[in-house]
């Protein structure tokens, strides 16, 4: 079996490529010429060069190709607005539409839990659940809405096309890292005054990609999967963390509101330095709700593993700190 991944040398995309040559995949990895390629270097696979803007470059990569997997995104905490768009969107328009002019026979496209709306934590949101974020997300929210209904367009013009959602991704190889293990490390290097509310769906990475495997092999056509699985507070969230990491966490809770003026204010102050702010208005909003979601859908029909969130934990911290991201000399 042929695998193409794009984004292969990303978090989830890296992932992705290890789990398939367990299964002896022949894997090809489509790279950018200027990619940080340690997360694959070294794996038995092929690399091609290319962009998913680029509809020559998916072309060639995707000839002979039997299962394409689609991880490549924009997947930062701030970037030109233009950008998400220009990725997130067009991109993926154009990686399918290549996937469809060769006749991939099957195709699985990373989307996000960002693209899921959002019901409060009485009834976990599901696959079902409409999408409510448009006037109040961020670019990269909005955007990677409208790149899932752009792979539901292309789906029913004939791409036989998967859809994934990931929640909050922790684990190893976070080499960038993600705003989910800026989370984590924010913890770990004792960067946070205090607790917030607000709480979201963690998820082992290796479980995230053995899941676009078993969407390939088990998933509906035209149906999404949210790839989760333990809702969890972030109060709780950074107390796991720091029992598992030895450190001591912030027992002093910041309301909401004062976390939201804060993202006003680096607004202002990123509007006369000209730099991307720490944090701004709509994502200081969104970190203090409660992001909660049912993941059963996948665990039920695609057989889904379900790591045990404080496995995942250990894993990650224990990564992080071998790889030099945890500062020294903080006490306990």
């Amino acid at each position: 079996m042929k695998a193409l991944v794009t984004g292969a040398t990303g978090f989830i995309g890296s992932s992705i490529v290890r789990e398939l040559l367990k299964d002896g995949a022949e894997v090809t990895a489509m790279v950018r010429e200027k990619s940080d390629t340690r997360n694959i270097d070294g794996l038995d696979i092929k690399k091609v060069y290319g962009d998913i803007r680029d509809a020559a470059s998916m072309a060639s990569a995707l000839k002979g190709c039997d299962v394409f997997y689609q991880t490549a995104a924009l997947y930062v905490r701030w970037a030109p607005e233009k950008l998400y768009y220009d990725i997130n969107v067009e991109g993926t328009k154009t990686a399918l539409n290549a996937a469809l002019r060769q006749g991939v026979p099957r195709v699985v496209y990373t989307s996000s839990i960002a693209a899921v709306g959002y019901s409060g934590t009485e009834k976990p949101a599901d696959e079902r659940t409409e999408f409510n974020w448009l006037k109040t997300g961020t670019h990269y929210i909005r955007s990677k809405y409208l790149g899932e209904q752009a792979a539901l367009d292309i789906c029913k013009q004939g791409l036989p096309v998967v859809i994934v959602n990931p929640a909050w991704v922790i684990g190893v190889r976070d080499i960038k890292s993600t705003p989910s293990g800026e989370l984590m490390l924010n913890v770990l290097n004792r960067m946070y005054p205090g607790y917030r509310d607000g709480g979201t769906n963690f998820v082992d990475v290796e479980d995230v990609a053995r899941g676009h495997i078993l969407a390939a092999q088990k998933g509906k056509i035209g149906e999404r999967y949210i790839l989760g699985n333990t809702n969890m507070s972030y109060k709780d969230f950074f107390k796991l963390v720091g029992e598992i990491a030895g450190v001591a966490v912030p027992e002093k809770k910041i309301p909401s509101q004062a976390v939201i003026a804060l993202g006003y204010m680096y607004q202002l102050i990123s509007g006369i330095t000209r730099k991307p702010p720490l944090i701004d208005s709509k994502s200081a909003r969104l970190s203090c709700a409660y992001l909660y979601y049912d993941c059963s859908k996948a665990v039920k029909e695609l057989g889904m593993p379900q790591t045990q969130i404080r496995t995942t934990v250990e894993k990650a911290v224990n990564w992080f700190k071998e790889n030099g991201y945890v500062k020294s000399g903080l006490k306990t």
